[in-house]
């Protein structure tokens, strides 16, 4: 299997192509202070994660910022801890503010020039409107779970997306679905029975982050620590050549 054997690659956005650690650390972190103990980042990212994937599975239908929001007034109950409205509001309507990773806008810009590309993403589409801008690319398909009424894992959310490419002539089995978790989007690839590459995004950190423990290790068709890696590759199979050539 070579990364020219695909037409498309659809993407999980928020942790593969945005650092949402990082937003999710700089919004929760004075949260954390206000316990006095002295909480690291993976037990702050470890809370969110499981907050997070309990809502989603709650209110599947709730729009993203808004159910940020919920998790934030959660996590801050684990806690011990009370928080205004205005707080938890606050956090939910950071996505925009959470950066892109460094490689990402370059990788996207060179990949959108021999393949379509699709984000298959657990967000709303206001939230994604302020993230797109960091990206520095045009998709071709932006699939969220406010469009599709539930949130990833669900099969729904990949039959949306499979569907969604069906209609403009694009075949599962030329779709490569490119994802840092494991739990949300690797697992259901496999399921599917669509080809995953996993953009290792933690490769030189312990745990899951941000994400919850897979259930078991999905199977992986292309792994690299990051989307210019990713690209990388793609130039050594083609000798860098460029479309049309």
């Amino acid at each position: 299997m070579k990364l020219t054997d695909f037409s498309a690659l659809t993407f999980d956005c928020y942790g593969t192509l945005i650092d949402w650690e990082t937003g999710i650390l700089a919004g929760l972190r004075p949260l954390a202070a206000r316990t006095g103990d002295q909480l690291g980042d993976d037990v702050i990212l470890a809370a969110f994660g499981r907050n997070e994937a309990a809502q989603e599975a709650e209110t599947p239908d709730m729009i993203y910022s808004q159910l940020l929001g919920v998790v934030f007034g959660r996590i801050a109950r684990d806690w011990g801890l009370t928080v205004t409205a205005e707080e938890a509001a606050r956090f939910g309507a950071s996505i925009p503010d959470w950066p892109a990773f460094p490689d990402t806008a370059d990788a996207l810009r060179y990949l959108k020039q021999h393949y379509k590309l699709g984000i298959l993403s657990n967000v709303d589409r206001r939230s994604f409107a302020g993230s797109n801008q960091r990206l520095g690319v045009t998709f071709d398909w932006i699939m969220t779970a406010e469009d599709i009424g539930s949130y990833k894992p669900s099969p729904r959310n990949f039959e949306y997306m499979i569907e969604t490419l069906a209609r403009d002539g694009v075949e599962k089995a030329k779709i490569l679905h490119t994802a840092e978790s494991l739990f949300h989007d690797h697992l259901p690839a496999n399921r599917f029975g669509l080809a995953s590459c996993w953009i290792f995004r933690r490769h030189d950190k312990e745990g899951f982050g941000a994400t919850s423990r897979p259930a078991e290790m999905p199977r992986i068709d292309f792994r690299f620590n990051s989307l210019g890696d990713m690209a990388d590759a793609h130039r050594k199979e083609t000798g860098g050549a460029s479309p049309g050539t």
